[in-house]
């Protein structure tokens, strides 16, 4: 068996190719992305391979192999191409010929100020990536979305719930529009997971959440104040387990929409003691009116969306993911508080998840964003 994965270098990628070699080692994984292992960069021009050389678009000497670092053993092959840009379509569709499967993870989820815009990548490249599976003839293509794109619900959702997004959030309107995109592909399968969380993503999720100001290392502490709203509610997921639903929908060739989730939904007192000590009580309208200048002074990355988000966002049901014989093998506290020390210590694997050279400083803007705007 043969898959095509785009954003295979991200952190659910990363699971994926370990759930892969683990699982099913007969599959042969390419994995895209816009970095790649090796010292690959982003090659917009189809004539030209990550190697230098120059090849006809989708020649399989565009893919580089190299070894992964850190926790993902063996060998992979990768393909260099930045899905936004307008020739992505014709490379992609040529790596995509012949491909039993096509699993589209790439997402711009906090880009900074000096990289693609967002939507260029999530929905151009979206886009791209699925007139390319249509033009190459591959009959299974699984993408990723996300529990962001159901509309605001008081309850438990199931995979019918209307994705119609969280206004003032960017992640979430985009992921509604991905949505759209999707609607009469009887060859999808649309995965819609809740937050997504692993140890080896640490330094990642310490750049999108924690100032540059604040020491990491007091995350996790008894005596840490953690300033959150009353009502506050979270479901958390571990990538492996999201990794090993899209092994499970490949294998079984579903198709149609899946919620990825624990069944236990997390909230506030409880998320609070395991960022830290205890919770301090603060109004979400506080909380988005210090968010904004201090976001907009570029001292601090969470812009005020992610916030609505966090209050709006919906907790789902998973009862269609079982009945196919899923189940978490990480509880969500669990997951979540081996995260948070990962994010503590700057833990990251290797690629967009490994630390930064330089160190955090570099993080902080001084009177302008570092990264793009969220609203939505």
């Amino acid at each position: 068996m043969r898959v095509v994965v785009t954003g295979a270098s991200g952190s659910v990628g990363t699971a994926l190719r370990r759930v892969l070699r683990a699982e099913a080692p007969g599959v042969d994984v390419l994995g895209v992305a816009r970095r790649v292992p090796g010292g690959g960069s982003r090659d917009d021009d189809p004539r030209h391979a990550p190697d230098g050389s120059r090849h006809a678009p989708g020649d399989p000497r565009h893919a580089v192999r190299d070894g992964d670092p850190g926790d993902v053993p063996g060998r992979t092959s990768w393909l260099s191409c930045d899905i936004g840009a307008p020739s992505a379509e014709a490379r992609l569709a040529g790596a995509f010929t012949g491909a039993d499967a096509v699993v589209h993870l790439a997402w711009a989820i906090q880009p900074g100020s000096d990289e693609p815009d967002m939507r260029r990548t999530n929905l151009d490249g979206s886009g791209h990536v699925l007139a390319a599976a249509r033009r190459a003839g591959v009959p299974h293509v699984v993408v990723a979305s996300s529990i962001a794109a159901y509309s605001p619900a008081d309850h438990p959702v199931t995979e019918d719930w209307p994705c119609g997004g969280v206004p003032g959030s960017a992640y979430s309107r985009q992921k509604a529009e991905l949505e759209r995109m999707l609607e009469g592909r009887a060859d999808v399968a649309v995965l819609r997971p809740c937050a997504v969380v692993q140890p080896g993503a640490g330094a990642e999720l310490g750049r999108w959440a924690v100032s540059p100001l604040f020491p990491p290392a007091l995350l996790g502490r008894r005596w840490l104040p953690v300033p959150l709203w009353s009502g506050l509610r979270a479901q958390v997921v571990h990538a492996e387990d999201v990794g090993r639903a899209i092994s499970l929908i490949l294998r079984e060739r579903s198709t149609g929409a899946f919620n990825v989730a624990s069944e236990q939904v997390l909230g506030a007192d409880e998320l609070a003691s395991v960022l830290g000590g205890f919770r301090l009580p603060v109004p979400l309208r506080l909380l988005e009116g210090l968010a904004w200048p201090t976001w907009r002074a570029g001292v601090q990355p969470v812009h005020p969306g992610w916030l609505r988000l966090a209050a709006q966002a919906s907790t789902v049901d998973i009862s269609r993911l079982r009945s196919l014989g899923w189940r978490p093998r990480h509880g969500p506290r669990e997951a979540l508080a081996a995260t948070v020390a990962a994010v503590a210590r700057g833990q990251g694997s290797w690629g967009p998840l490994a630390p930064r050279a330089g160190g955090r400083w570099r993080e902080l803007g001084w009177g302008f964003p570092v990264r793009q705007s969220q609203g939505g």
